[in-house]
């Protein structure tokens, strides 16, 4: 199917040009033009959400293609199938938050009724409820266009909420969030949405960025990106006159740790499995599992070897964007010049193309050395061999907070599983065992966050329905009659 972008912003309902444009850079395929955002048009998107927000917000809960493969495909480098699986997720999580917010799954709805004849004295009749809390900044993800980005989790999550989005597009992939824009703006009009309820601005120099979050008609920020550049957004949030929460995915290297008598039984199995992980997405997912602890000897040797001949297999990748592909060309030269670890798998790889590789080293050369814990975005792998099971709990201790964290164990590891499992629900928002973190489950249960700096807000999750409470907050209503009270807390 032919599709060509427009390259305009969407603001309030219109499709709006720029007088300054920036170029796509795709993987493969044309390039097209994109105007430029400016703070002038973030000022008035947010105005726009603002006016939306009391209409919006008082809706019912009731009423609130083959292009978008191809587009995503050339801007991005994935491979069709990951396009097609990222958008049936994307639209299933739609479905799913959909019939979350009918049920009032959301809502923690509790009545307390009055007490008249309450001694000392009578009891007033109390009614708690969820209300939306105005509108939403989203930063578009590098990683996923679809999932993470303009229609992704958090825009879906505060749209169910009752919350206008803002959305700041990602740079990678202009054209991916135009034609999702469409889709959004055709679902807006047939359900009689007020027209600020969601705009798009794209492209754009960190000012634009800066103006989005600190705006006064914004109240909380959604982001999934950089460690530094996260921070950088949340410092602003914080500094506001008015602070507002900033739920951040900043980044995660997801250790795993192999316990002894699993190792001895399947060390080669482990290690082919954690390769496929590490090497899914040219390793461009924020759950890539790429530190693998274990407990030195010739079954850490297998584990090893069988990871090596499992990368050995695989071809170079294309990586998303060419600024990711220089920082993954970089973290390898980093790891390669330092005395603290050896190579295993050292293979060549140039411009946006990434090819595997893996190191190694000692439990104290990691604690000595807090750079080799920062994440490598791309298909790299450390093995951290300790000396025994009880430094691999000093190791466990180390780490700082993660998206994940995942025990591979058997039956005659559970006395140490269980002394390692109270350090790592410290860690990790979601633990594992047997199994490897990449690919996140769309669902009631899913917890994708952690502590600090794997997110900024370690009580919430951007993934499943519980996302939706980040842009909610209580209010009790004291004595209200009913024809006063929100819909959704009468009878």
């Amino acid at each position: 199917m032919n599709w060509t972008p427009s390259g305009r912003h969407f603001i309030a309902g219109e499709w709006i040009a720029g007088t300054t444009t920036f170029r796509s850079e795709p993987a493969h395929g044309q390039a097209h033009d994109f105007a430029v955002g400016t703070t002038e048009l973030v000022d008035r998107a947010c105005r726009a959400a603002e006016a939306a927000f009391a209409a919006f917000s008082a809706t019912t809960r009731e009423k609130r293609g083959e292009a978008v493969t191809l587009i995503g495909t050339q801007e991005t480098g994935l491979p069709e199938g990951r396009l097609n699986g990222e958008r049936a997720r994307t639209t299933g999580q739609l479905r799913l938050f959909a019939d979350h917010i009918r049920k009032g799954a959301h809502l923690d709805a509790r009545i307390d009724a009055a007490q008249p004849d309450r001694q000392p004295a009578p009891r007033p009749e109390i009614r708690l409820v969820q209300r939306p809390i105005g509108p939403v900044a989203v930063f578009g993800a590098s990683n996923f266009p679809l999932a993470f980005s303009t229609a992704g989790g958090d825009t879906a999550a505060a749209l169910a909420a009752g919350c206008p989005v803002v959305v700041k597009g990602h740079s990678a992939h202009p054209g991916t969030g135009e034609i999702i824009a469409e889709a959004i703006a055709a679902a807006s009009e047939r359900t009689g949405m007020p027209a600020g309820v969601f705009s798009l601005i794209q492209g754009g120099r960190r000012d634009v960025g800066t103006a989005l979050v600190t705006h006064p008609a914004i109240k909380a920020v959604g982001f999934t990106g950089s460690l530094a550049g996260g921070r950088a957004l949340f410092d602003l949030c914080a500094q506001r006159p008015e602070p507002i929460p900033f739920y951040g995915e900043l980044g995660s290297v997801n250790p795993m740790f192999l316990l002894p008598a699993a190792t001895a039984a399947r060390a080669e199995a482990i290690g082919s499995g954690w390769a496929g992980s590490l090497t899914l997405g040219a390793g461009q997912f924020c759950t890539k599992p790429g530190i693998a602890v274990v407990v030195d000897g010739p079954e850490a040797d297998k584990f090893t070897s069988a990871a090596k001949a499992a990368l050995e297999k695989v071809a170079t990748q294309t990586m998303l964007t060419n600024g990711i592909a220089t920082a993954y060309h970089d973290g390898v030269d980093r790891l390669r010049a330092s005395n603290a670890v050896a190579p295993v798998l050292a293979a060549e790889s140039a411009g946006r193309d990434a090819a595997p590789n893996l190191f190694e080293t000692n439990g104290s050369a990691w604690l000595a050395d807090h750079s080799l814990s920062e994440e490598v975005f791309g298909p790299l792998g450390l093995v951290v061999r300790v000396g025994s099971p009880e430094k691999m709990l000093a190791l466990a201790e180390s780490f700082q907070g993660q998206l994940t964290a995942t025990i591979h164990m058997d039956d005659a590891d559970l006395r140490l599983a269980r002394d390692l499992l109270p350090i790592l629900e410290r860690k990790a928002g979601r633990l594992l065992v047997n199994g490897f973190p990449t690919g996140v489950e769309v669902v009631d249960s899913m917890v994708h966050g952690g502590p600090y700096p794997a997110s900024t807000n370690f009580g919430a999750t951007s993934v499943g329905t519980m996302s939706i409470r980040r842009f909610l907050r209580p209010v009790a209503y004291q004595n209200f009659p009913a024809d006063l009270l929100p819909q959704d807390l009468r009878n």
